[in-house]
């Protein structure tokens, strides 16, 4: 199998099963839920209408675990360098919202269900970085009168960001790398489909085999802080 250097256009998807070796902890638990909360709790814009004080706090928990605890691994590392090295197009697609990437190095970086670091304006659309503890006096300086601030987060029923970009690229890639996803989260498990349908080689890297892995011409299960930097070597 050739290595990711070998090709000119290449379009990386990762999920949350890269930042878990960081320890940040996958979207859902076994037993279903987020962090002990339901996820149509804290994950949805009516959970965040009906209670925002919670969703807030939600949030403000894990910028906090990001802020304090988390490091990028050798899989984000890997990625960094391979970016840095390469002569070809490349594009990192993913649906973590920490900041791990950057940190790792990557710069042709979408987050295509926003960013933990981030708070938005929901008026004007506005974002800003955010490193402090969102709450009821947290007012966006964009409008008259401000508006409250909410986290720049793609919930369950909102569009993904930057989707027409991450198709274009998609239909251009000739190599497309999912890694850490588990193939059930729309759209994003259909970007296989969508690479492959124009000609695209695609390659899965998953610790276990995801729930589209059939879909990909290569599938290796192994944790992505040993298969990444041996798919992605710059050498």
């Amino acid at each position: 199998m050739k290595q990711a250097k070998d090709y000119k256009r290449i379009v990386v998807l990762t999920g949350a099963g890269v930042s878990a070796e960081s320890g940040l902890k996958t979207f859902r638990d076994n037993n279903g839920l987020w962090e002990n909360h339901r996820v149509e709790d804290v994950a949805t814009p009516e959970a965040y209408a009906r209670n925002p004080e919670l969703v807030q706090k939600f949030y403000n928990a894990r910028r906090s675990q990001l802020l304090t605890a988390a490091q990028p691994n050798k899989a984000h590392t890997a990625l960094g360098e391979f970016e840095q090295h390469f002569s070809g197009e490349f594009l990192l697609v993913t649906q973590n919202v920490d900041n791990l990437h950057e940190l790792g190095g990557s710069k042709n970086l979408i987050h295509m269900h926003g960013e933990l670091l981030k708070a938005r304006c929901p008026v004007s659309e506005k974002v800003s970085d955010c490193t402090k503890d969102l709450t009821d006096q947290s007012l966006c300086e964009c409008c008259t009168p401000p508006n409250l601030l909410r986290p720049h987060i793609v919930w369950f029923g909102e569009m993904p960001l930057a989707m027409d970009t991450i198709e274009q690229a998609l239909c251009e890639c000739d190599l497309f790398v999912s890694i850490g996803t588990s193939g059930n989260v729309y759209p994003a498990a259909g970007f296989v489909e969508l690479a492959a349908s124009y000609g695209a080689t695609t390659v899965e890297l998953n610790l276990d085999a995801s729930a589209n892995s059939r879909a990909f011409d290569t599938s290796l299960q192994g944790p992505a802080s040993e298969l990444v930097p041996l798919f992605f070597a710059c050498s």
